[in-house]
């Protein structure tokens, strides 16, 4: 049996960047992903002949502090790529485009008045989303931790708000706790426009515009970094930031093992005083290491992995109890062609297809019952615009995010229901792009039961858990594993369950990297 410093379950990017952090300190670190190749839902992989598209994630925010530390630059990552517009989809043509970012970021498509509502709200949420972001890379004090690193970090943000003048600090207060309809209420009057700006405090979440709980939060954790809110897909596409992290893991020795999924974490001791020694792979090898660190789900790492016969029950039954129901399935299309959005010079933006937040709060009221929607609420991409590599000459690809579909539908996602919701979505697309049906070569539905059984991610959350505020900061994924070590001395966590949480950020790999270090 090899020894090694470091085992580490999952090569997702998190997985990846944690190990990288480690092996540049010298550690000796061990890579185990299950699936053939590296990248977990950031994976590009072919869905059709020639035609190629991510599994689940299009678009980036990648750290690029974490990207800076890792050297990704010299490894073929280049995020250096204007911010794509953002386009809501009406049925007359008549869209509202948002593009650029800070300063310059403008808005088309609205009346004078809620283009200057845009400004001063964006103007305000920036200023917010900066106070938070330098917490995004923190290890979140554990409750009731008096030690001074923790008392620092809850200083800093005292100190920050404060920074923020009496007014702001208690609007601070005040908005991040809204539900997301109440924000937008109070600001525009254009009901598409309303729907477009709440899209991102919802997406991946199992949580509408009228929900009371962190919407806005979230909103706030996706526009941190340079962009500040934006979106861009990386030059040569999410493929490039994958294989650059792989690349620089190997450069410090990080070895990744590929089709070696883990059956089982080894412990060894008495109750006094259980380790996690290694684990077990499906084939029964055992590999041995000082420690194991898992970029899995919370629930399949302490559930399924672990065991709870080493756990504490009050422990178990938190885990257990985990919110991580996924709620977004991701069509593919392969394309003869440019599709033809009428209205739109090109398809090179985010184009999200909501008309108001009663659509989706709708679509979102069918899905807790164990339906989709009958009328779809969505956000396509045209990712081969940006990537050509992606798709033959001439040829394009099609990625949409359908919200609100759930993990388990109402009679079970059989061939009917699947080929039925892939249809409702390419009519939906089609109002907007009529001729799209005759440019169709192949499509591909991954719904959250397909990112369950082909990529181990309970639920098929994006997110591994909930983004809601009982699952956030220093109570997640719960309090006893909120600073990635976990209950079991020698096993941690650096998932997307963990905190910041999820999107291609990684904030978890890199948070875990320097608590495991010190």
């Amino acid at each position: 049996m090899q020894q090694y410093d470091t085992i580490i379950i999952g090569a997702g990017h998190n997985g990846l960047v944690c190990a990288t952090y480690l092996a540049q300190e010298g550690q000796r670190v061990l890579v185990l992903e299950a699936l053939d190749t590296p990248g977990g839902l950031a994976a590009t992989r072919e869905f059709f002949p020639g035609f190629k598209a991510s599994v689940a994630h299009t678009v980036s925010h990648f750290s690029a502090k974490v990207a800076r530390d890792l050297k990704l630059a010299v490894h073929g990552f280049d995020s250096a790529t204007a911010p794509m517009p953002t386009v809501g989809l009406n049925s007359a043509g008549e869209h509202i485009v948002l593009s650029g970012t800070g300063a310059e970021a403008e808005i088309n498509g609205v009346s004078a008045e809620d283009a200057t509502s845009y400004r001063g709200y964006r103007q305000l949420l920036q200023r917010f989303a900066e106070l938070l972001e330098p917490f995004w890379l923190k290890t979140m004090p554990r409750v009731g931790d008096t030690r001074l690193s923790s008392l620092l970090t809850f200083a800093q943000l005292g100190l920050k708000l404060r920074l923020l003048g009496k007014q702001d600090m208690g609007e601070f207060m005040r908005v991040a706790t809204l539900p997301a309809r109440d924000l937008m209420d109070e600001n525009f009057d254009s009901e598409l426009l309303k729907a477009m700006l709440s899209w991102d405090g919802l997406i991946g979440s199992k949580m509408a515009p009228r929900s009371p709980n962190a919407t806005v939060l979230a909103l706030l954790y996706r526009m941190s970094g340079e962009l500040g809110g934006a979106h861009a897909i990386p030059v040569g596409g999410i493929e490039s930031l994958i294989g650059a992290l792989n690349s620089a893991a190997a450069s410090t020795g990080v070895e990744v093992k590929t089709g070696a999924r883990v059956g089982r974490i080894l412990i060894e001791g008495s109750e006094d005083g259980l380790r996690a020694t290694g684990v077990e792979l499906a084939n029964g090898e055992q590999i041995v290491a000082g420690r194991v660190v898992s970029s899995a789900d919370p629930q399949r790492t302490f559930l399924q992995l672990l065991g709870v016969e080493y756990l504490e029950i009050e422990f178990s039954n938190r885990i257990r109890r985990l919110r991580c129901e996924g709620y977004v399935a991701k069509l593919h299309l392969a394309l003869d062609g440019v599709p033809n959005f009428e209205g739109l010079a090109k398809p090179d933006g985010r184009m999200i297809i909501a008309a108001d937040m009663d659509a989706i709060e709708f679509a979102y009221d069918d899905a807790k019952y164990g339906n989709y929607s009958q009328q779809l609420v969505m956000e396509i991409v045209v990712p081969s615009l940006h990537q050509e590599s992606l798709a033959p000459a001439g040829k394009h690809v099609l990625s949409a995010h359908i919200m609100y579909v759930p993990h388990k539908l109402k009679g079970g996602w059989t061939e009917e229901a699947r080929a039925l919701l892939v249809q409702r979505a390419i009519d939906t697309v089609a109002i907007y792009a009529p001729a799209i049906r005759a440019q169709i070569l192949h499509s591909e539905l991954l719904t959250p039961l397909d990112l369950e059984q082909i990529h181990n991610v309970t639920g098929g959350h994006w997110h591994h858990t909930e983004f809601s505020a009982d699952q956030l900061l220093m109570m997640r994924p719960t309090y006893e594993a909120a600073q990635y070590s976990t209950p079991i001395p020698g096993l941690y966590l650096c998932g997307a369950g963990s905190h910041p949480g999820g999107g291609l950020m990684g904030g978890p790999g890199h948070n875990a990297a320097r608590q495991i270090l010190g």
